[in-house]
């Protein structure tokens, strides 16, 4: 399916890597080619998505990038951006592909055209792994002594009370870049299987994403967010060991902390759009393991007001608090204070709309994104600074992140 659906100049592939978790709805769902689309700015984006959304019913499949926040907040971004996602773009796809266990939908202008999809699928030769024509060389925005020190700094305003918690990244970089995408994908995808996994492509825009997190699901009149803090080191080798990380995971007061301020941020977010009463914590300290990290996962959910749309709940909830920090408006000022590179679509959210209004959003973590045009290559990694954090494994935890990736584009 994805060798197909990267045929065509625009494409989402989402796979959930048969995580079969209690809110998994499809192993694997592609929109590919638009009939139409909206490119937006931040400025009047999301009155745009609505209006679009409005004009045309059926699957939409898109992102949000992380400078929406310019126009649900009264905040600005100054950061040089090299990959240059739009800041919002939906499409109509031409063909959407749903597929579980035991057989796969396909939904496009007439059965005829559904069998011939079907049968190009299965049929297509699968491109032989292309290596890159240069040997990449990747960069860090931050030296380690820089990184400390900022990190420190982000302390001082802690310490002051302008916020208890930010989210902190740094960006690793490639100049000159020549990549084959979807190898590059099929490596990360092989080496990193999670549960919100995506392949997206605007033309010669690529995202290629290993994410373990959701940002919001909708089914019905029901809304669930699934936000990410805590993060602890694998040993598959030893599994004594691996059981002692999780357990130092779980127990940990600063992971702990973290989780909880993410939890009462994403509890009040969704307060704003659902029933008075109806907004609770369906998990909290959820412990689950990926082939690289331990993950502490919380479920929130709630009943949704009546008439509610899909840009009132993004007003109320974009960008997720486990990308910012707390309080929010405050954490994303210092965050444009002291990052050194345009987030862009990274810490953004990627997903699709169904035709009854459902939908269901990753949150653009763990990923690689890649600007053909310019041959410019990048993955950002962050972490949550608390006032009780420690700089240096703060940092510790970037590079166990960033080296998941690093592996696969020097492989």
């Amino acid at each position: 399916m994805l060798n197909w659906a990267n045929q065509f100049g625009i494409c989402c592939f989402l796979d959930s890597n048969q995580y079969h978790f209690k809110h998994s709805q499809y192993e694997c769902i592609a929109g590919v080619d638009a009939i139409t689309g909206i490119i937006a700015t931040t400025g009047t984006a999301l009155q745009q998505l609505q209006a679009f959304q409005q004009l045309h019913k059926g699957w939409l499949f898109g992102h949000l990038a992380y400078d929406l926040k310019n126009e649900i907040e009264n905040l600005e971004s100054n950061k040089p951006d090299f990959c240059q996602f739009p800041d919002l773009y939906f499409f109509l796809p031409r063909y959407v592909l749903l597929l579980n266990k035991t057989h796969c939908n396909i939904y496009c202008a007439s059965a005829l055209e559904a069998t011939a999809v079907f049968e190009a699928i299965n049929n297509i030769t699968i491109a032989t792994a292309v290596k890159t024509t240069a040997p990449l060389i990747i960069k860090s925005r931050f030296s380690r002594q820089e990184y400390l020190h900022t990190v420190n700094a982000v302390k001082q305003h802690i310490a002051r009370g302008d916020c208890y918690e930010l989210n902190f990244c740094q960006e690793f970089y490639a100049e000159g870049a020549a990549i084959e995408p979807v190898e590059i994908f099929n490596r990360l995808n092989t080496a990193s299987p999670n549960p919100f996994a995506a392949f997206y492509k605007i033309e010669k825009k690529y995202l290629l994403c290993a994410s373990p997190e959701r940002y919001l699901k909708k089914q019905v009149s029901n809304i669930l967010s699934q936000p990410i803090k805590g993060t602890g080191r694998r040993n598959t080798a030893n599994a004594a060991a691996d059981e002692l990380s999780k357990q130092q995971l779980l127990q940990s007061p600063k992971e702990r902390a973290e989780n909880v301020m993410v939890v009462d941020i994403v509890r009040n977010d969704l307060s704003k759009v659902c029933e008075t009463g109806s907004v609770r914590v369906d998990e909290l300290f959820g412990l689950y393991s990926f082939p690289q990290v331990h993950q502490m996962i919380s479920t929130v959910t709630g009943q949704l007001l009546p008439n509610t749309s899909f840009v009132d709940i993004i007003r109320a909830s974009f960008p997720m608090g486990s990308m910012t920090g707390a309080p929010k408006k405050r954490a994303m000022e210092l965050i444009e204070l002291f990052e050194k590179t345009h987030r862009g679509i990274y810490s953004g959210a990627v997903g699709y709309i169904s035709p009854d209004g459902d939908f269901d959003f990753n949150v653009v973590i763990r990923s690689i994104v890649y600007n053909k045009d310019n041959q410019y290559l990048s993955y950002q990694v962050g972490s949550g600074i608390t006032h009780y954090c420690d700089a240096a494994n703060e940092y510790e935890e970037c590079l166990l992140k960033a080296a998941a990736i690093e592996k696969i584009l020097l492989q």
